[in-house]
């Protein structure tokens, strides 16, 4: 049978699972594979695994339960082996690698921020800094535009938008950045112009929160700071 892995840990990690269980329905009987110093947490895999919500919030308290008492490798729901020999042969292979990434974990939580700006409050703002956008919105507004003038007002309006969230992205991350051992930034989606997530040590945790709050405030309810958290460091392993 086809072996669901959760996570990895090191092998002194106390591993309190007590009355957690794991994916699938019946849910699984956790178990754990060794090899060398690093320990994986397993279980039986579904014949149908699929990202159910119950098998998902299972996954996800498996990690809760491991971070709760030392660094952990938390991977990403769906990861199977074919059996305990290929899980304890990848944690031979790869034995440096995790460790490593154990020692650089540890005592450290995942915050994930996006950020979006009101849409419609960033256009007056662009018309009234810029004398071109706001003579061509004129133009269109009186009936005068040429038949190029939308399509030049809306470049020049994508260009502005994109050059200003940049920069307000960018300031985001750099305030955030001193309270954090590491960052990662992904690609923004739907109206967000900031997706990031960060590695923050316990001793920084209040320090990280009270900043990204002070951030939120000052720069106003036109902007909505989004933030999650702590997690299990995903985006770190």
């Amino acid at each position: 049978m086809a072996v669901y892995v959760y996570s990895i840990v090191g092998k002194r990690h106390p591993l309190r699972l007590d009355g957690v269980t794991g994916i699938g329905e019946p849910p699984s009987e956790l178990r754990t594979v060794t090899e060398g110093s690093l320990c994986a947490v397993v279980s039986d895999a579904p014949d149908d695994l699929r990202p159910k919500r119950r098998d998902l919030t299972a996954h996800q308290e498996v990690q809760n339960r491991l971070m709760a008492d030392g660094a952990v490798l938390p991977l990403r729901f769906g990861l199977t082996a074919e059996d305990d020999e290929a899980v304890r042969a990848a944690l031979e292979a790869s034995a440096t690698e995790y460790v490593d990434k154990l020692q650089a974990l540890e005592s450290c939580t995942e915050y994930h921020l996006k950020v979006s700006q009101d849409e419609d409050a960033l256009l007056r703002q662009i018309l009234a800094d810029s004398s071109e956008a706001r003579e061509l919105n004129d133009e269109i507004r009186s009936g005068a535009a040429g038949p190029d003038t939308s399509l030049a007002l809306g470049e020049l309006v994508a260009k502005e938008v994109q050059a200003r969230q940049d920069a307000l992205a960018t300031g985001v991350v750099e305030a955030l950045r001193p309270f954090a051992r590491d960052q990662e930034i992904s690609q923004p989606t739907g109206g967000d112009f900031l997706s990031v997530s960060f590695l923050v040590s316990e001793d920084q945790d209040e320090l990280f929160l009270t900043t990204e709050l002070s951030l939120a405030n000052q720069m106003g309810d036109e902007f909505q700071f989004r933030l999650h958290g702590p997690l299990p460091p995903y985006s770190f392993v």
